[in-house]
């Protein structure tokens, strides 16, 4: 298997209801193997030519790359902002039995 089979996507949420709802059913769907909510963090942007400071959730979720496609739908479906922040990264090494963890318990039912 190859490590970059595996990736590591990124996705903000709004607040800690709406991060553990989508954590919850993105394991649910078998889209992630495992989603990590983080602590919350301050977000700086530019939105319709404003600048903007947020308070937001982040997600760090573990999916394959087979799988990411549907993820990525999934969650830009589910999640309520207009346009979110989903970011996908290959890994470029882990633990080979982490690996096989990962690929087993996003595949589909």
């Amino acid at each position: 298997m190859k490590n970059s089979s595996v990736w590591i996507v990124l996705c903000n949420c709004p607040d800690t209801a709406t991060a553990d709802r989508l954590a919850a059913r993105l394991i649910e769907a078998r889209l992630a193997a495992c989603v990590n909510r983080l602590a919350a963090v301050q977000s700086v942007y530019r939105w319709e030519g404003k600048i903007e400071t947020a308070s937001e959730v982040p997600l760090l979720i573990k999916t394959t790359q087979e799988r990411y496609p549907a993820l990525e739908a999934w969650l830009a479906a589910e999640h309520p902002y207009d346009v979110p922040e989903i970011i996908a990264l290959p890994l470029a090494a882990t633990l080979p039995a982490y690996l096989d963890w990962v690929v087993q318990e996003t595949l589909p039912e």
